[in-house]
């Protein structure tokens, strides 16, 4: 049977990695919008979207997103934005009768210190990173809208929250990327000028999971596509979001050192410890997610020299 699904957000990098793995299922068809015909945060255009495209199911991948600078020098757009798409989306899809979504957070989402590996309990057991805060409150009204209109009126929409995630696709902006894009491009250009050296944000201490993004989308079709019952084996109503990461993390440090060998950097690397690290560490416990029977593909060597190979053909695009 025939289904029409709409991803919010197809051209970024979740996005796009979720059109290439839902493309290769012939009875999909995938309907995309690009920002200039509707801006996700504006009501009566997603309204009308809506009303006029007869959707089965959703994806809303769409978010503002970037890495700790980005997110202390825009608070405002990172809450206001994020809250407005998935508010419009969420809505206007139960309003035309979509009765499947899912939604895809953040792992930001859950406290500082929370403890580790973080299981899905732990959402709302204490205090946010500061630096990212209005992002996770953004993600976490997402999680709550899709648990409140399930409860309410009967609807499907499920909720995953991704780790840190890398591949095709990613923004490399010299400012406001994630660590990975941030650091591939860094050693990519140093090598190219012969820089003797390159100084790293922070201690190289704190301890982070990645998951390539092609991994991520393989994981959430397989989350929207089980049934109900299976879905509900591992979630309750007021828990409704699943965990999808690899369950290992490396410390900035190895991260770095791995960039380092993918690249072919030669150089000394030095750590600048009046920069922040953020969070001392974020890994996710994904146990709910493997016992409905999925495993990631990429180990962490091999998604990042797969990443580096699409940034240097992409080069000139992404700079």
């Amino acid at each position: 049977m025939t289904k029409r699904i709409f991803i919010a957000g197809h051209g970024g990098m979740v996005g796009s990695a979720l059109r290439r793995q839902l493309e290769k299922d012939s009875s999909n068809t995938i309907i995309t919008v690009n920002r200039e015909k509707l801006d996700l945060c504006n009501q009566q255009q997603v309204s009308v979207f809506f009303a006029e495209a007869n959707i089965d199911e959703v994806y809303l991948s769409a978010a503002k997103v970037g890495g700790i600078h980005a997110n202390d020098t825009y608070p405002a757009e990172f809450i206001y934005d994020n809250l407005m798409m998935e508010c419009n989306i969420i809505h206007q899809a139960w309003q035309n009768g979509v009765n499947k979504l899912l939604f895809l957070g953040s792992s930001c989402i859950y406290p500082r210190f929370a403890t580790q590996p973080m299981k899905e309990t732990e959402l709302l057991s204490g205090q946010l990173e500061p630096t990212n805060e209005p992002y996770a409150i953004a993600k976490i009204a997402g999680i709550k809208l899709c648990e409140s209109y399930n409860r309410q009126y009967g609807t499907d929409y499920r909720s995953v929250m991704p780790t840190n995630l890398y591949g095709p696709g990613d923004n490399y902006h010299p400012e406001n990327s994630h660590v990975i894009p941030a650091l591939l491009r860094r050693f990519h250009e140093s090598k190219l000028s012969g820089a003797d050296s390159i100084s790293i944000w922070g201690s190289g201490t704190s301890l982070r999971e990645f998951l390539h993004v092609d991994d991520m989308a393989r994981a959430t079709i397989h989350i929207m596509d089980l049934p109900l019952e299976e879905f509900q084996k591992v979630t309750t109503p007021r828990l409704s979001h699943i965990n999808v990461g690899s369950g290992v993390d490396c410390s900035i440090a190895e991260l770095v050192a791995l960039i380092a060998e993918v690249t072919g950097f030669e150089g000394s690397i030095t750590y600048d410890t009046s920069k922040p690290d953020g969070a001392p560490r974020k890994l996710m416990d994904s146990s709910r997610l493997k016992s409905l029977g999925w495993q990631p593909q990429y180990e962490l060597k091999e998604g990042l020299t797969n990443a580096y190979q699409w940034f240097v053909e992409n080069y000139e695009k992404v700079s």
